[in-house]
Parts: structure tokens; C-alpha cells; sequence
């Protein structure tokens, strides 16, 4: 339906039928275990990556917006052991997350917050990261949860964004573009952005510092600092 996907903007899946893709994940439990693995392993070589180029050292607590299975504070916290934190999610992803965490060993300093960060305040930190999940959201709900963000953060905190985030003239990574065109197909208004749009929302809700470094293979991160 790639045909239908562009010449209308709507998407091709679920939401084809008047379904909502995660409202049918997250009633499947079998399922959005296996969805919330396959999240672990695409993201497995940024996440290792930020652990070990983001000044952590800086910092004492953190939290993983949206986190899915827990890839992400598993692989921070093994590699900085004065770190705590833990992962954010909708509540039926909570059972999965505690199941990788204590085969991990890192139940004592890792743990999980339940909520929607719509409807809910997100989880105070010393650093928040958002990863693969604001892509699937339109512009207003971006800016939203960037500045949700700024709110929870102590000042000097930082939000850490990460995904294959588009090179500036859009010229240069294609998986980022594919994966934006993706969106396209699988939600009604989410799209991948360069770092300098991230940039300019970040300033625009107050955060004083931003900046851009490459991780790995299509993957960045951008980084505000309250």
C-alpha cells in the first residue's frame, strides 16, 4: 500500500481499519513481548554506544522514556555502576521490563515507573532519553513531550533523543529518511527529524545547550542541557 501511503498521507496499517497499532500490541502479551525484544536488539549498538560516550560521570540518576524491555539502563548501567534509574512505559510493558532487568542482575538499581507520558508527568532524573520513540508522533506532540521533558529535568539535567536522525540537508542518511517514510505508513502523523529541527525545539522550551553526536551506522543523539 506504499502507492495509497503517498498520494493520501494516511497511514496502512491498524489505523486503516479504525484500529490503533499499540491499543492491539499491548492486548496481546505474547506479542509485545516479542515487539518489545525486537526493540532491544534494533537499538542494542546505539544504546551501547551512548553508554559509553555520554559524559555519565556527570550525573547520578536516569531515566529511559518509553523504554520497552529495558535495553537501554541495562546496558548504562552495567557499564557505570555509580548510576540508578530505570525505564518509563505503559503499564503492561512492566512485567517484561522487571523479567530482563533481574536476569540482568540489576534489579536493585533499576526499576520500573508506569505511566503514559501524555497523561502523566515523567519521572524525575538527573537525565531523561527519549529513543525511538518520538518519531512516531506528529510536530505538536513532539514539542509536548520535549517540554514535559524540561519540566522533570533539575537544572544542569539533560534529555538525551536518539534515533537515526536525519543529517541536516537531508542528503546523506538514507535509513533515516526510509524509517521516516515508514512512519508515514504506520502512523497518522509521525515522522523522523533532522537534528537541527530537534535542536530548535529544545531551545524553544528552554533548554540553554544542544548539540548533535553521531553514535553509530544511521544513529545520533541530541542532547539538551537545562
Amino acid at each position: 500500500s506504499l502507492t495509497e501511503a503517498l498520494r493520501t498521507g494516511r497511514p496502512q496499517n491498524e489505523a486503516k481499519r479504525g484500529e490503533n497499532f499499540f491499543t492491539a500490541l499491548n492486548a496481546d502479551p505474547g506479542r509485545l513481548k516479542s515487539f518489545l525484544g525486537a526493540m532491544t536488539g534494533i537499538s542494542l549498538s546505539a544504546t551501547m554506544a551512548m553508554a559509553n560516550k555520554f559524559p555519565w560521570d556527570r550525573y547520578q540518576t536516569f531515566v529511559d522514556v518509553g523504554t520497552a524491555q529495558g535495553g537501554l539502563p541495562i546496558q548504562v548501567a552495567q557499564t557505570h555502576d555509580h548510576l540508578s534509574g530505570g525505564g518509563f512505559d505503559l503499564p503492561p510493558v512492566g512485567p517484561i521490563f522487571e523479567e530482563y532487568v533481574d536476569s540482568h542482575g540489576l534489579g536493585d538499581r533499576l526499576c520500573f515507573y508506569p505511566g503514559d507520558f501524555f497523561e502523566d508527568q515523567l519521572p524525575k532524573a538527573d537525565v531523561l532519553v527519549m529513543g525511538r520513540i518520538r518519531h512516531d508522533l506528529n510536530l505538536e506532540s513532539k514539542k509536548i513531550l520535549v517540554g514535559k521533558a524540561h519540566e522533570a529535568l533539575p537544572e544542569g539535567g539533560a534529555l538525551i533523543v536518539y534515533d537515526a536522525i536525519i543529517d541536516d540537508d537531508r542528503s546523506g542518511n538514507a535509513f533515516g529518511l526510509l524509517m521516516s517514510l515508514n512512519m508515514l505508513i504506520e502512523t497518522p502523523g509521525g515522522f523522523d527529524s533532522t537534528g537541527a529541527d530537534c535542536r530548535s525545539w529544545m531551545r524553544d522550551v528552554g533548554f540553554r545547550e544542544t548539540y548533535v553526536e553521531h553514535l553509530v551506522g544511521p544513529d545520533s543523539m541530541v542532547v539538551g542541557i537545562k
